[in-house]
């Protein structure tokens, strides 16, 4: 076990350092922003992260780094809303279903929910989908799993979900 405790303390290392290399590019686009104008030299130009040099040189805005957490979280949470006849069924109940993430939780769901549509679930429930078994001729195969969620909303709040559908 000794062999292998090796590799895993090296790769907890370069995580570790990736992590802390992070914080520090952060803590600098912070600085620089909040910082009043002061003199550069050359030393301080070279330590911008090579993300921002980019978008600058391309005319574009450098988003802070809370906006890309709340960007982050709309796309990677809601995968998709489900369309079928029974979900449009369940609207009238107040209740909307969601493909997510299959790491996905309800309180991540909830948040998702809120930030994108604005109204705040009050309950969720979350379905694990095992993928169904395929075939096709002598190729057999299997669908992928997916976590659904079904969000209840207060009533007289509603989401539009398929417009032009």
């Amino acid at each position: 076990m000794g062999l292998l405790d090796r590799w895993s303390k090296k790769k907890q290392e370069e995580v570790l350092g990736k992590q802390s290399e992070a914080k520090s590019e952060e803590k600098s686009v912070k600085a620089e922003k909040t910082a009043p104008a002061k003199k550069t030299s050359a030393k301080a130009s070279t330590k911008k992260t090579t993300k921002t040099a980019k978008a600058e040189k391309a005319g574009a805005e450098v988003v802070a780094p809370s906006e890309q957490k709340v960007a982050k979280i709309k796309n990677s949470i809601l995968v998709r809303p489900v369309v079928t006849e029974k979900s449009a069924v369940k609207q009238s109940e107040n209740k909307y279903t969601f493909i997510v993430v299959n790491g996905a939780n309800k309180g991540a769901v909830r948040q998702a929910v809120f930030e994108v549509y604005g109204v705040k679930p009050l309950s969720v429930n979350m379905i694990n989908v095992q993928g169904k078994p395929i075939r096709f001729g002598n190729h057999s195969g299997k669908r992928s799993d997916y976590k659904k969620a079904v969000v209840t909303l207060p009533k007289g709040k509603t989401i539009v979900i398929h417009e032009g559908v």
